[in-house]
């Protein structure tokens, strides 16, 4: 289960929350540009460098989440029983599920070419490879101006405009955003007594206009968690101050160890958080294992390489001492 967010202060920021009981050895990857031949589209290959975080097999990157060098962010997240892919098809141009992430980002530049080859390709059901059939995903693709939602299902492709910036798993994001008229009388500020002019109630403790909102770890409540935090927070419009916000925003959806139990011996815990710059290619991230923030910046490298950049996920805590 994963938590996506998107923010806008300066510049526009995109990340995530990955909830799993257990890591693939995902990394930081940086695609060059020209670097992904895909599989069934004779030899186009990504115009954009990409930078996210992916799992790697045979030099060929999946990605979950990533951002490219025009500003374009996607990601992936669970959305099982859902979720309805197809098989090869003569008459489109077929896209493998598992290389879906790199080809929007690939081609695309912003959020209506998206939208625009959304329409002309056909999402095929391929494995990546033995043994990792494709996941069970519907995905967020964000830019400064707008987001939507993409999802296969048995009725075709539908494509939702995400006004909430967010996007969590199971139900359909209809539905989600459906939800969130029950929580409508939930509040930021201060509140006053609707219950009935009978009786003398009054507040007694901050923060009572959030009450109400869910706390619990499904996907719905999540949805409702990160929608309330991520249109009510504040910040200044620095780099520190915004990535800083929305860390904590990601912070009120993460998941420890042991609050969700997963088999006999298993634990769904928040495997990482990232939180990219789309104006600067600042990918930053946390683990479940490092709280310190890390940054990779892809400007950094040469864009037009032949080869992937891959640098490991942090694990073990970085403690500053102070005395």
């Amino acid at each position: 289960m994963c938590t996506a967010i998107t923010l806008k202060t300066k510049d526009f920021y995109f990340g995530r929350t990955l909830d799993n009981d257990f890591s693939y050895g995902e990394e930081i990857v940086i695609t060059p540009r020209g670097f992904i031949e895909f599989r069934s589209l004779n030899g186009v290959k990504n115009r954009f460098a990409i930078i996210g975080t992916a799992y790697v097999k045979d030099n060929y990157p999946l990605y979950y989440d990533a951002v490219n060098e025009k500003g374009l962010c996607m990601a992936g997240l669970n959305f099982v029983g859902n979720a309805r892919y197809n098989a090869v098809k003569a008459d489109k141009p077929n896209v493998a599920q598992f290389e879906f992430v790199s080809y929007i980002l690939g081609v695309c530049t912003c959020v209506g070419e998206a939208v625009k080859e959304l329409k002309k390709i056909n999402l095929t059901n391929e494995s990546y490879c033995e043994g990792l059939p494709p996941a069970e995903l519907h995905w967020i693709i964000a830019d400064r101006e707008s987001a939507v939602t993409v999802e296969f299902v048995s009725g075709g492709l539908k494509i939702y405009k995400n006004r909430v910036g967010v996007l969590t798993n199971n139900p359909p994001f209809d539905e989600q955003v459906f939800n969130l008229n029950n929580y409508m009388r939930l509040s930021a500020s201060e509140i006053n007594n609707t219950f009935s002019r009978k009786l003398r109630l009054k507040s007694y403790s901050r923060g009572m206009g959030a009450l109400g909102l869910p706390g619990d770890l499904s996907s719905q409540s999540r949805f409702v968690r990160a929608a309330f935090f991520s249109l009510n927070s504040v910040s200044g419009d620095s780099e520190e101050e915004s990535v800083n916000r929305f860390f904590h925003i990601l912070g009120t959806v993460a998941q420890p160890r042991g609050a969700c139990k997963v088999g006999k011996n298993g634990y769904e815990i928040t495997v990482y958080s990232s939180c990219c710059n789309a104006n600067k290619g600042i990918y930053y991230y946390t683990s479940y294992g490092n709280h310190r923030i890390s940054a990779v910046d892809m400007r950094r490298y040469n864009l037009a390489a032949d080869k992937l950049f891959r640098t490991p996920i942090k694990g073990g805590e970085d403690v500053l001492f102070i005395n």
